[in-house]
This record gives structure tokens, sequence and C-alpha cells, in this order.
């Protein structure tokens, strides 16, 4: 059972309702005019350039649940896109739980997956609890929730998104519902709701009438940040100093442009990010898996890893499947060149027999 944690953090909820009944940013957000929504609609649509796409298959790691269960603990696994599972006091936690093909309200179109999750729901071990950071579709997925339901102790949620899990037919005492600044304990790990700068909705109708959050995550002495989607703002320093130094920050690095810069960050905005927390080893996150912007696909890993070495900051790219630990970490591999190195070489054969032909 679930423990609420009353927080001193702020004594007037930043999160409160406006007059018409929707969630607000803490500093105001520029609404984007129906001309320039249109504009990107249609660049996204007919104007994507080829390789906001991998060429070749990404290497992904199958995992087993077996692995799972023997894996020590602080062990954080990427699923794909913002969907991490990690281990801690023997129990597994997994965050925005995305398994869908496409990310998308339906199946025949939308952002399609670039690789296949390297675990199926069904072959999971028990999840103690599903974090969720907003309602989008590349974040709460409807068929991986009812999946999950049956094997899944505790759903924590921003305010509004676990009345839409109630909805979907969700187990109204397996739902815990915060504001910013407010958490919870479940099975001696705490969870704290936190500001991010973002906005949520599935359809035309239901613009912020639920909240987005980013978590914190703290079992003992060690600290984990999970950002959710969100754009650069002071909540993060300040997020920092209440609750930093963070041992571990998942960061969303991918799906940014200079069109929506309020709710998604440029990666070195999510390095200043990883800064304010305190962050100690920074992995990026919200990227790899869906087409979701105008940028190469691989380049959020360029970027944030240049950024990284530049400023010394300790950071780590593991493979969709491949096991980091806090307790031993490690940098892993810039896998994504040796996708493209695979195209490469493949254009080079390919070219070089159509000149002897």
């Amino acid at each position: 059972m679930a423990k609420s944690i009353s927080s001193a953090v702020s004594p007037v909820p930043e999160a409160s309702r406006q007059a018409e009944g929707t969630f607000r940013n803490h500093a105001p957000v520029q609404r984007e005019g129906v001309r320039k929504m249109l504009r990107i609609m249609w660049n996204m649509i007919f104007h994507k350039p080829r390789n906001t796409r991998p060429a070749s298959a990404i290497p992904v790691q199958a995992l087993t649940r077996a692995d799972l269960m023997a894996a020590p603990n602080h062990s954080v696994y990427r699923l794909g896109h913002s969907t991490l599972l990690l281990k801690l006091q023997d129990k597994f936690w997994i965050t925005d739980p995305v398994f869908a093909e496409r990310a998308s309200p339906v199946q025949w179109a939308g952002p399609k997956r670039f690789h296949q999750p390297p675990i199926s729901i069904d072959e999971l071990p028990p999840i103690e609890a599903v974090i969720l950071s907003h309602n989008h579709y590349d974040h709460l997925d409807y068929e991986a929730v009812l999946k999950l339901a049956d094997k899944v102790n505790v759903f924590l949620t921003p305010l509004g998104v676990g009345d839409t899990l109630v909805k979907w037919g969700i187990d109204a005492s397996k739902i815990r519902q915060f504001d910013w600044w407010q958490g919870t304990e479940v099975a001696g790990i705490r969870f704290i709701a936190t500001p991010s700068q973002h906005f949520s909705g599935r359809g035309l109708f239901d613009g912020n009438q639920t909240l987005w959050a980013s978590w914190v995550i703290i079992d003992g002495d060690t600290r984990i940040f999970f950002s959710g989607d969100s754009g650069y703002f002071d909540g993060f320093k300040r997020i920092g100093e209440q609750f930093g130094p963070f041992d571990l920050t998942l960061m969303e690095t991918g799906a940014y442009n200079v069109e929506w810069p309020h709710v998604h960050m440029q990666p070195e905005e999510t390095l200043q990010a990883h800064i304010d927390l305190k962050g100690r080893w920074l992995f990026p996150i919200h990227n790899g898996t869906f087409d979701l912007a105008m940028h190469a696909w691989h380049e959020p890993f360029d970027r944030i890893l240049a950024l990284a070495w530049e400023r010394s900051v300790s950071i780590t790219t593991p493979k969709m499947g491949e096991a980091f630990n806090l307790m031993q970490p490690q940098r892993g591999d810039a896998w994504w060149l040796e996708v493209e190195q695979e195209m490469s070489e493949k254009g080079r054969v390919a070219c070089s027999g159509y000149k002897a032909g």
C-alpha cells in the first residue's frame, strides 16, 4: 500500500487550475497559433528529411525474465523512448511504458517504432509501480496499461492521468495521483512528483486537462531523476536544490525543434538541466525509438555526447535492453555510429558494384 508523503517544499500549489479548468506551467508558455501549428504539421507530413529514421537495424539486446531476476539492484534498462525498467529493493519499476508499434491514437498511422522492445510485457516480472509523466501517446500507451494491469501493484500519476486510467478499467485502489511537490512511499522507495514545463492532451478538446510532471525517486542514499517531457526552465535548479544531488538523471534528449522551444529541450539545455539538478550520471532518453521531429534520428546522441565530453559530464548511452548499473556505472558504446556506418558501407558497396558494371 502506498503511503502519502506531505510536502513542505511549496506552501502554494504551483499546479493550481486556472479559471477555465486547465493546468498551467510554472511560467507562462507561449501558445502556438493555428497557422503555425498547421505549418508544423504540413512540414512533419510532407517535408521530413529521410534521415529522421535509421536506414538499418538498431541494435537491441534481448532480455528475459531470468536475466532481470538475476540482475543486481540499481540496474536500469532502457526498453525504448522514455520507457525504462529499474530494479530497486529487489523489485521492478517502469516509467512511461510504451510497447505499441506506433506512438499514435491509431495503429495504422503515425510515428512507427524503429525497433521492437527488448522484452515483451508478458515476459516482464511483476512490477511494483508504473511511474507516468503525462498522457501523450509516446508516454501513455492504452494497450500496454491494460496488459500491465494485473502484474502492477501501483500506478503513480500526475493529477488527472489517474482518472484516465480508471476510465480505461484500471482498479482505482491501485492508482495514486499527485500535484507537483507531492509524493508517496511504495515498498521502501520514495517518489515525488516535481514540476516540468510541458502540456497534455490526447485529442482535440482535452488540452491541459491533466497534469504533466517529472519524478524524483529516492532509494535510501540513491537518488534518481526522471524528466518526463519538458522545456528548459528554472524548476530544474529548484528541484536540484531541494532533492539533489542526483546519482542518475534520466533526461529528455530528442524530438526538439526551434518551432517548439518551450516544451522540449535542445541538447544544450538538457545538459544544463542535468547540471542544475546536480546530477552525477546523465542518461539521455526520449530518442532512438520514434520519429517525432525534423532532426536526424541520431542527432540527439551526437550532440549530447559531444556536449557532455566538452563539460566533463559523465554520460551513459547503453543499447536498448543493455543494463546500466549505478554501483558499477559504464559509459556504454556509441552504438548509433555503427548503424550509420553499416548503411554507409552498404551504400559504398552498391555504388562500387554499379560502377564496376
